[in-house]
C-alpha cells in the first residue's frame, strides 16, 4: 500500500468540508463550520474513538458533562462510550481536523 499525501487545498470536497483520508481503519476530515452552525448534540460511539484538533476559530466542547472552550492548537479525544459534542463558540468560522479510528462511514454519510 502506498502512503497518502494530501496537499493544501487537495482532497475531496463535500460542501465546506474536505476529506483527507478514507480507509477502513481511519477517516480524517477537515471540517469547516460557520458561526450559524447549531453544533453537534452530545452523543457517544460504541465502535470508535472520535478526535478533534482545532485549526481555526473557537469551539465549545462538552466532554463527559464538562464544558470547555477550545481555540487553535487544542486537541480533544472522546474514547469509545464517552459522551461528547461541540458547537461554534466564536463569531467566525470553526475549522477542525476530525479523526475516526477505525472508520465509521461518516464520510459516506455526508456525501448524501
Amino acid at each position: 500500500m502506498a502512503g497518502i499525501v494530501v496537499g493544501p487545498g487537495e482532497g475531496e470536497r463535500i460542501r465546506r468540508h474536505r476529506v483527507l483520508v478514507e480507509l477502513p481503519e481511519l477517516e480524517i476530515l477537515e471540517l469547516r463550520f460557520g458561526p450559524d452552525f447549531e453544533g453537534v448534540d452530545v452523543h457517544t460511539h460504541a465502535d470508535h474513538v472520535d478526535t478533534f484538533y482545532v485549526l481555526e476559530g473557537e469551539a465549545e466542547f462538552t466532554i463527559d458533562g464538562e464544558v470547555l472552550r477550545a481555540g487553535p492548537g487544542t486537541f480533544v479525544a472522546a474514547p469509545v462510550g464517552l459522551p461528547h459534542g461541540f458547537r461554534v463558540a466564536g463569531d467566525g468560522d470553526l475549522v477542525l481536523l476530525n479523526m475516526h479510528a477505525p472508520a465509521t462511514g461518516f464520510v459516506a454519510s455526508i456525501r448524501d
